[in-house]
């Protein structure tokens, strides 16, 4: 009996190792394509710190962020650079767009009016883009000795400004690099460039409220 109880458990051993050893060479055999869609399509939130650049035709404005996004469209933005506007918090808790200035004095806190230009720049939103999009291209972008898989979607009702996305992905972290938004003409108009991006964060309620601290000076 002990003899066949033990013959047992390395049978079991083996079955274990096999299943293991096939999910692995699964994994492996997987193209990096593949692992970016799987990323990106079982994303429910995430935290980075981005840096923002609008493009007009009186030049560039560039801001250091940092940035809270649920998949059901919460979002917080907090402006870290430059040291003008430092400090700006930007919030939507789902109902309503609120936003703290530390330059106003008094009552700081201000509900306003939802915008396509802050809406574009999460990439939840070119996630939801991207899927719904008919004739989307995907390429391969070599940078620096590190490959990105580079995908394009088409922004519905973007206008003149907003036409069309791009999305850089690293093929070895599965990262987003960074996002470039497009106008009708094929000129830039918001660059996005992640850093410290982490994927599916526990991010609490609170967080796409505004703190006692920044509702008043």
């Amino acid at each position: 009996m002990k003899k066949s109880g033990a013959v047992f458990f390395v049978s079991i051993f083996i079955v274990i190792c096999i299943i293991f050893s096939a999910c692995s060479t699964k994994e492996k055999s997987k193209s990096p394509m593949e692992k970016i869609q799987e990323k990106l399509t079982t994303m429910e939130s995430y935290a980075c710190i981005a840096d923002l650049t609008y493009v007009s035709n009186k030049g560039k404005n560039t801001y250091r962020t940092k940035q809270y996004y649920k998949m059901s469209g919460e979002y917080r933005i907090e402006i870290t650079a430059p040291e003008q506007v430092k400090g700006l918090v930007t919030v939507f808790d789902g109902k309503k767009v609120m936003q703290y200035n530390p330059r106003i004095l008094g009552e700081a806190v201000n509900e306003i009016p939802e915008s396509k230009n802050t809406y574009e720049i999460f990439l939840g939103t070119f996630l939801k883009n991207y899927l719904q999009s008919e004739d989307v291209t995907l390429e391969v972008f070599n940078n620096n000795n590190e490959e990105y898989t580079v995908l394009e979607a088409v922004i519905p009702e973007g206008g003149k400004y907003l036409a069309t996305e791009k999305l850089w992905v690293s093929n070895k972290t599965l990262n987003p690099a960074q996002l470039v938004i497009y106008d009708t003409e094929g000129k830039e108009r918001i660059i996005v460039k992640y850093g410290d991006f982490k994927y599916n964060v526990n991010l609490d309620d609170t967080i796409f409220q505004l703190k006692p601290s920044e509702k008043k000076e």
